[in-house]
């Protein structure tokens, strides 16, 4: 475990050199979400049963942030390191693909938990927060994060420039987060919109997580948990047989 342990630590390295922008700057973009949308919407719009629009938003806010810089985690580190070069120091060393895989995994998540961590410390400067199943609310967001830590190894072993990634984050994982429920209940939409809700992914992580939060959720908590079970172990396949393959890195 030599080889997983490096690498985990030079992962770990790599995004809290530049804390201001890896950790600060999404939990400041996410308090503005708070003040504005919570702003604009608190009386008007309705969610669950005794629960302030302003407190409902929060556990979506909070989620969104853990996914997104998750997948920013590992997709720009493993980017940055084929276009500069320097990911042959990584393929050279005897390092299997499974530490690979979990190496950058596990520092994706580190990533997502901590600026999760920070968007819900900072919110509890403005709402309450409620916490009726702490176990629930702790594996949707390590699922959730290690999810899209394995999505963002895909992401960037695929693309082979900085725009190809960017257009996967920005028409794949952006429309996925805003259209999963983060500002909104599902069960306020028309039927074919309800629909597609119920076929985005990302939408059970988020509803999952409210559940940890509220004890109350749009869908039963257990469909949520065994959707992102599967969803992880098809995605972690996938990673998995590409970094043991060498697909777009050894050759």
């Amino acid at each position: 475990m030599t080889s997983f342990a490096t690498l985990f630590r030079k992962e770990l390295l790599r995004f809290w050199k530049v804390f201001v922008q890896t950790v600060a700057a999404p939990v400041l973009t996410a308090l503005l979400y708070l003040v504005v949308f919570a702003h604009a919407l608190e009386g008007r719009a309705r969610a669950f049963e005794g629960v302030p629009y302003t407190e409902f938003l929060v556990p979506g806010l909070v989620m969104m942030s853990i996914l997104q810089n998750a997948f920013a985690n590992s997709s720009s580190s493993l980017i940055q390191s084929k276009i500069t070069g320097n990911i042959v120091f990584i393929l050279l060393p005897p390092i299997s693909h499974v530490e690979f895989f979990a190496a950058y995994v596990a520092a994706a998540l580190v990533r997502g938990l901590a600026v999760g961590a920070g968007v819900a410390a900072a919110a509890l400067a403005f709402v309450p927060l409620r916490l009726e199943s702490p176990a629930w609310a702790l594996a949707f967001a390590v699922l959730g994060a290690a999810l899209l830590g394995a999505l963002g190894l895909i992401a960037g072993i695929v693309s082979e420039k900085i725009d190809q990634l960017a257009a996967f984050q920005n028409f794949v994982i952006m429309p996925l987060t805003f259209l999963s429920g983060v500002f909104y209940s599902v069960h306020s939409l028309p039927p074919a919109w309800l629909a597609l809700s119920h076929a985005n992914p990302f939408f059970y992580m988020i509803d999952g997580f409210r559940y940890g939060l509220f004890g109350a959720s749009d869908v039963l908590p257990g469909v949520s948990l065994a959707v992102m079970v599967v969803s992880l172990v098809l995605v972690s396949a996938g990673a998995l047989s590409m970094l043991a393959s060498g697909y777009k890195l050894r050759h």
